[in-house]
């Protein structure tokens, strides 16, 4: 004998599933406190991209909300990190980086800009919910008003000061470079302490190396003339 199947049966069992937390989200952050906020975002983010143009398994992003958890959403308590930067993902753009839609991926480094009205939120909830929550393996943050710069690696569930080099240079191992202050701006610099130069300076180097090399060129045609040596026969 078959039963008839109840027609509001598969109302019911949808009723019953666990609501999905919503994908493809927008961000949801306030402005940056100053023009020294964006401007120090904004070298942040085009120095790495220029560091690693070859790499496709990053993705690095500021102000940028970060979506974790489904009730958080509803209570409207998200976090977005001034400047976080997630390895062994693609390199696309993005909206929002959305938790579950990431493979249950968190930032593997985060830095935050203190400023007046964020740095005790920074220096303490954001520091608990990026050690304990987020498990981010490192946790620096830099003021551009007054130079504070600190850093925390994640060692055995718990955040460790990183010790300054001599110089006050920062190390980080998700990044293979350091972090230090450098005309008033947190810059990257090389494993071995050299800053890493944004576009426009290696644009200028590569310029001036250019410009240097052809007046060397014309300094020796001159002498081979002196010499009685015409320098287009030896090309």
């Amino acid at each position: 004998m078959v039963l008839a199947q109840n027609p509001n049966q598969q109302d019911v069992d949808d009723a019953e599933l666990p609501a999905m937390p919503p994908c493809d989200l927008y961000s949801d952050e306030p402005p940056l406190e100053s023009y020294l906020h964006l401007q120090q975002l904004l070298l942040l983010m085009k120095c790495l991209d220029w560091l690693w143009q070859a790499r496709d398994d990053y993705f690095a992003a500021g102000n940028l909300t970060i979506y974790y958890s489904s009730q958080k959403i509803k209570t409207r308590d998200f976090k977005g990190p001034d400047f976080f930067v997630v390895l062994g993902t693609e390199k696309r753009p993005r909206k929002s980086w959305t938790v579950w839609e990431e493979d249950g991926k968190y930032p593997n480094l985060i830095i935050e800009l203190l400023s007046e009205s964020t740095a005790n939120v920074d220096r303490v909830a954001k520091k608990q919910l990026y050690q304990d929550t987020f498990r981010t393996l490192e946790y620096f943050w830099f003021s551009p008003d007054t130079l504070e710069f600190e850093g925390y690696v994640l060692l055995e569930g718990l955040y460790q000061p990183i010790v300054p080099q001599a110089s006050g240079l920062l190390w980080s191992n998700q990044l293979n470079l350091f972090l230090g202050v450098y005309d008033r701006q947190l810059r990257y610099f090389s494993p071995a302490g050299e800053l890493m130069p944004t576009p426009e300076e290696a644009a200028r180097t590569a310029e001036q190396k250019a410009t240097y090399a052809e007046h060397r060129v014309d300094v020796m045609a001159t002498k081979l003339r002196e010499l009685g040596i015409d320098p287009d026969t030896l090309k």
